[in-house]
C-alpha cells in the first residue's frame, strides 16, 4: 500500500491540514494519509506546544469516520526530538510491506537541505510537495512530485493559538470535532 506520511506538530490541527490530507488521499496516487504528530519539531520551540496526547486526540476524532486518513503515534515511542528519516527506516522496518512517501509544502521544501539524512530521504522515497502561498517552487528532484490543485489557504496554528488567547471566534478555521475539544478544554486561552 502506498501512504503519505504528513508530518506535524499539528499544534492544533486546522482546517488546512485536513484539506491538504483528503486532497491528498483522493486526487493523489496515495492510497491512504497518515498524519504523524511529532512530538517536538526539531527546528522548533516546544514551548507553547499542546501536550502531544491532546494532538493525537484531536486528529483521531477528524479522521475516524474516513477510511483514507489515519494517524500515528510513532514518534511518541522515539527518541526527541524526532527526526524524519529516523522514523521513515523505523515504518520501514515494522512495515515492509508498505510504499511511504512524504507529505510537505513548498514552505518546507525550501528548508528541506537542513534536514537530517535528507539526500537519503530523497534517494529512498517520493516526495509530494503542495503549493503554499507566496512560495515559488523551484529546484526540484526526480522523486519531488509537486501535487497541483491542492487548495491553499493563508491559515496557521500560530494564528490560531493567538486567536483564541485574545479570545477570538476562530471555530470557522478548525474542523468541527478540534474546535469542539480546544473549547470545552480550554486549550490556548491562556
Amino acid at each position: 500500500m502506498k501512504i503519505g506520511l504528513f508530518f506535524g506538530s499539528f499544534n492544533p490541527m486546522h482546517i488546512g491540514h485536513k484539506v491538504i490530507a483528503s486532497y491528498m488521499a483522493e486526487f493523489s496516487d496515495l492510497e491512504k494519509v497518515c498524519f504523524v504528530v511529532s512530538p517536538q519539531n526539531p527546528l522548533k520551540q516546544k514551548q507553547s506546544l499542546l501536550d502531544q496526547y491532546h494532538r493525537l486526540m484531536i486528529i483521531r476524532m477528524e479522521v475516524e469516520d474516513n477510511p483514507k486518513l489515519q494517524v500515528s503515534d510513532i514518534e511518541f515511542k522515539m527518541p526527541q526530538p524526532s527526526y524524519t528519516i529516523d522514523t521513515l527506516v523505523r515504518l520501514k522496518e515494522e512495515h515492509p510491506e508498505n510504499e511511504y512517501a512524504l507529505i510537505m509544502g513548498a514552505d518546507n521544501l525550501q528548508n528541506f537541505h537542513k534536514w537530517k539524512n535528507y539526500k537519503q530521504i530523497l534517494a529512498d522515497y517520493s516526495v509530494y510537495v503542495y503549493p503554499r502561498p507566496g512560495i515559488e517552487i523551484s529546484g526540484t528532484h526526480e522523486n519531488i512530485q509537486i501535487v497541483k490543485g491542492v487548495p491553499q489557504m493563508e491559515i496557521s496554528a500560530s494564528f490560531i493559538r493567538n486567536a483564541i488567547k485574545q479570545g477570538q471566534d476562530v471555530s470557522y478555521l478548525m474542523p468541527e470535532k478540534a474546535w469542539k475539544y480546544i473549547d470545552e478544554m480550554n486549550f490556548y486561552k491562556k
